[in-house]
Parts: C-alpha cells; sequence; structure tokens
C-alpha cells in the first residue's frame, strides 16, 4: 500500500467520525426531549443551531488550514467538536443545548474543507476525484455505523453516555492524526522518493483563497443556479441527519429494532448514490460532453428524489413509506459529488471559492428545514406533512440543473 492511500484511510475514518457525532443526537431525540421537556418546534432550533455555525464557520477553518496545515487545524477541530459532542450530554436546559449545538457546529465545519486540502497536497491530479469519491461515502457509511453505535449504548447506559462514548471517537482519531500526519509528502521520512515525486510531479495543489468576492458571485446567473440548486438540496439532505428517527420514531412509530435498520438503510443507499454519481458524471461527460454528464445526472437524481419522497409521504404502510425514503436519499446523493465537480469545472483555479460560497449557501437550507419541520408538525401534528415541503424543494433542485452550465466558468478575479 502506498502511503497516500494510508492518508485516505485516515480522512475516511475522519468523514465517518463526523457523521456518527453529527447524526447522534437525532438518534436519542426521543428521550432527550422527553428528559429535558422540549416539544418538537423548540427542537429544531437545536438543529438547525448546529447547521447555522456549520454554515458561518466552514470558509475561516477552511482558511486557518491553508495557514496552519491541515494537521494542526484538523487536530484542533476534531478535538473541539469532540468535547462538545460530550458536553451535548451533560445537557440540563434547552439553553445550554442550543449553545453546545451552536459550538459543537463551528468544530464540524472544519472537516471537510481541510481535508479537501489534505487531498490537494497528497494526492496528483488523477486521483482527487476518486479521493473524494472515499471521502464522501465515507460520510454515509457514518450514517449507516451511528444506529448500531449509539442506540446500543443509549438503551443500557443512558442517552447521556452516547454521547460521552461518540466524543471519545474523535480524541482518539486526534491524537492518532497529530502524531502520524505531516502537511506535505516531503516532510514524512517513511515516503519513498518516487511516490513524493510522484504526488508533486502532478499535484493539483495551489494556495487556496477563501475570501468570497461577492459582487461577481452575484453577478453570475451561472452561479446563482449552483447556489440555490444546493440550497434546496440541502432541505432534504438535512432531513436525513437531522429528523429521520424522529420521523420514524413519532410519526411512524418504530421501535427501537425497527429504527435501527431503516435509520441505517438511507445511509447506506446514500454511500451508493455517491460512487455511483461520481463515476456515472465522469463517464457520461467523457462521452457525450461536460454539459450532459453533470445536468443528467444532477436532473435525474434530483427528479427521482422528490417522486419517491412525496410517494413515501402519501403511503399508509409504515416499511414501504421508509423504504421510499430510503430510496429517496439514494437519489439524491447521486448529484451530491456531482455539484462539487461542477464548482471545479466553473471555478478552475478558484474552485474552493465557488464550493465555499455554493456549500455557505446551501447549509442555509438546513438552518430552515431544522425550524420548519419542527414547526409545522407542532402545528399540524402531522409528520407528513413537511415531507411533501421538501419533495417540492428537491424538485426546484432538479430544474436548476437544466440551468446549470458547468462550461461556463464563473470570472471571479
Amino acid at each position: 500500500m502506498n502511503y497516500r492511500s494510508r492518508v485516505l484511510s485516515f480522512l475516511v475514518a475522519l468523514s465517518a467520525i463526523t457523521y456518527i457525532d453529527r447524526t447522534c443526537i437525532s438518534l436519542v431525540a426521543a428521550d432527550m426531549k422527553q428528559d429535558l421537556g422540549i416539544e418538537n418546534d423548540a427542537w429544531g432550533w437545536v438543529l438547525s443551531a448546529f447547521a447555522l455555525s456549520y454554515a458561518l464557520f466552514e470558509l475561516p477553518t477552511g482558511a486557518l488550514g491553508d495557514r496552519l496545515g491541515p494537521r494542526r487545524v484538523l487536530t484542533r477541530v476534531v478535538a473541539w467538536w469532540s468535547v462538545f459532542t460530550a458536553l451535548t450530554g451533560t445537557a440540563t436546559s434547552w439553553l445550554y443545548l442550543v449553545i453546545v449545538r451552536f459550538l459543537f457546529g463551528a468544530g464540524e465545519a472544519g472537516a471537510y474543507p481541510n481535508a479537501s486540502i489534505v487531498v490537494s497536497r497528497w494526492f496528483p491530479r488523477q486521483e482527487t476525484g476518486r479521493a473524494q469519491a472515499f471521502i464522501w461515502a465515507a460520510g454515509r457509511v457514518g450514517g449507516v455505523l451511528a444506529p448500531w453505535l449509539v442506540i446500543p449504548v443509549a438503551a443500557q447506559f443512558g442517552w447521556r453516555v452516547s454521547f460521552f462514548a461518540m466524543g471519545l471517537l474523535g480524541v482518539v482519531w486526534a491524537v492518532a492524526w497529530y502524531g502520524w500526519f505531516r502537511d506535505f509528502p516531503h516532510e514524512e521520512p517513511r515516503v519513498s522518493a518516487d511516490e513524493v515525486q510522484h504526488i508533486e510531479a502532478n499535484r493539483r495543489f495551489r494556495a487556496h483563497s477563501h475570501h468570497i468576492p461577492w459582487r461577481a458571485v452575484l453577478r453570475s446567473p451561472n452561479m446563482w443556479a449552483i447556489m440555490l440548486m444546493f440550497h434546496f438540496y440541502m432541505y432534504g439532505a438535512y432531513f436525513f441527519t437531522g429528523w429521520l428517527p424522529t420521523y420514524l420514531k413519532e410519526g411512524r412509530g418504530f421501535g427501537k429494532d425497527e429504527m435501527q435498520i431503516f435509520a441505517t438503510l438511507p445511509f447506506f443507499l446514500g454511500a451508493i448514490g455517491c460512487f455511483t454519481g461520481g463515476y456515472a458524471s465522469d463517464w457520461l461527460a467523457k462521452r457525450y460532453g461536460l454539459k450532459v454528464g453533470r445536468r443528467a445526472v444532477g436532473i435525474v437524481g434530483m427528479g427521482l428524489s422528490a417522486i419517491v419522497i412525496c410517494l413515501s409521504a402519501l403511503t399508509k404502510d409504515n416499511q414501504t413509506a421508509a423504504v421510499l425514503l430510503a430510496m429517496g436519499m439514494g437519489f439524491k446523493d447521486l448529484t451530491l459529488p456531482v455539484s462539487f465537480a461542477v464548482c471545479n469545472d466553473v471555478g478552475r483555479s478558484q474552485s474552493g471559492t465557488v464550493s465555499g460560497a455554493m456549500n455557505m449557501v446551501g447549509q442555509l437550507g438546513a438552518v430552515f428545514l431544522g425550524v420548519l419541520f419542527g414547526y409545522i408538525v407542532k402545528a399540524t401534528g402531522d409528520f407528513n406533512l413537511p415531507l411533501f415541503l421538501i419533495a417540492g424543494l428537491l424538485l426546484c433542485s432538479c430544474l436548476l440543473w437544466l440551468r446549470i452550465d458547468p462550461t461556463e466558468e464563473v470570472a471571479l478575479s
């Protein structure tokens, strides 16, 4: 095994831990709400506190990684969010929980920007796409593993202990990362001279700017389409990471054993979707051109996701509804790697700026969904009604792919 594959293994583990810690709260939400006396409308603010800080701190922590290096920054942010994962288990009130989850999100915001810096420095140009596919799919695998780790611990020892245990995973990773990793291949004596030459001769790395020239971005119709597409995408994405377990338990009456299966299935299909979408888009682009390759996957993925999520809200059979929701996530995640590939297409040398803008605006969709879902359920008592809203917004995302042009560069300089 070459050394950069070991680096990728660390990033894969990081991505999995990120989603385990992120989804832990949704898996024990029912017990937390009961113990702390929190209603669904107020619970939405707890979920959105994370999404808001995640959006606000993504670019600053990415810029910090450019300046200080991903070895030090990833160590700090993983240790930071692991501490606040554990502190979630000490919550005694709604306000305390909102503050802790906001600070937790500030840490997790640094994970993927700094993982991208590592990929840029340690992988040659022809391997960066594959590396990103593994990293994103690993996040979904973390979502698969989370119910099997969190639910048994919570059932045996209580929901508070589940946060202590999941926080420990990140601390172990941070210690191992700081002791083992180096920011550049040539700084690591265990990397062969041939591998260093192979990486650095074909490396994609360049100094990244995390400053967003908003005037240039806002003047680009193509950029507006990209940002709004991902904004609507995130309404669907955050349902699965934030509200799905509550929906299954309170909306569909699933028990703990069924929860482990049906809270896992969407992330399993999401991992398959990430790999399938990335490879299918590249194959179609090579055969039919970049515009067809990117648009086709985006349109099909978001369109099918909107349809099956709408059908899940309409069906009376609980297990059928859960399977349809899982399929909805699988179809939706076909477009995840393609969205970031489009940022590379239109951003070129400043693709970090374009992807940062897309992701920041996208995360605002998570903020709104976290709050809206809770208020709709509180007002109507119907857990299926918000799914129609999500399906409609995913359809909007699908239609925006008709406007997105990966050959139309955004002039940011």
